[in-house]
């Protein structure tokens, strides 16, 4: 069920080898910035909610994985703690930050929806690639699983995000426009800086 999921995330461009080679020497600088990642993925579901509380369909299903990310959260804290790191501070997640800026703003509403919720698919498939990395490449065994038991989670999430945009817009003007962001994703990620100790 994993590897059907995995197909479909068609990411135009994988992770430069080089973030992969790095992963286990900056183990506590990549556990920190997932913590980060994903309180901000609960923070983004709650801003969804509030600013389109009139939809009944998107409340209840956000509502559920605002409760997931936040769960996640705390276990990547655990496995921060276990090893004796500390969470440290947040930073600018420059990724997304980049992504964000391909948002239209103004016209119909739900058009600007559509956009904010691949937005939240389109990070949700890179975290699934890079969980699935990290599930293959680390040397720590427990760390190992752990992502593997994530990449699932993110991989529903990924779903879910495309699956709502189509309640909102027609499937082929979500299809198009996923496969829009799927380009511009791809340009930033080819031109964004190696970062071994970032998820993204």
């Amino acid at each position: 069920m994993i590897a059907e999921k995995d197909t479909i995330l068609k990411l135009k461009l994988p992770t430069d080898p080089r973030w992969v080679a790095m992963a286990d020497d900056n183990l506590e600088e990549i556990l920190v910035d997932h913590a980060y990642c994903e309180q901000k993925a609960a923070s983004s579901c709650i801003s969804l909610i509030v600013q389109f509380s009139n939809r009944p369909e998107l409340v209840d299903v956000l509502s559920p994985i605002v409760a997931e990310e936040w769960e996640h959260f705390q276990r990547v804290v655990e496995q921060i703690r276990k090893r004796g790191f500390t969470l440290g501070r947040t930073r600018t997640d420059e990724y997304v930050v980049k992504l964000a800026k391909h948002e239209r703003k103004g016209g119909p509403i739900e058009r600007q929806l559509m956009d904010k919720l691949l937005i939240n698919a389109m990070i949700e498939a890179r975290s699934c690639e890079r969980f699935k990395i990290l599930w293959k490449n680390l040397a720590d065994e427990e760390l190992k699983a752990f992502y593997y038991n994530l990449m699932a989670s993110e991989a529903g999430h990924y779903v879910t995000f495309i699956k709502l945009a189509k309640e909102y817009m027609p499937e082929d003007v979500v299809k198009s426009r996923w496969q829009e962001f799927l380009e511009i994703e791809a340009n930033i990620i080819q031109n964004l800086e190696v970062r071994p100790g970032r998820m993204h």
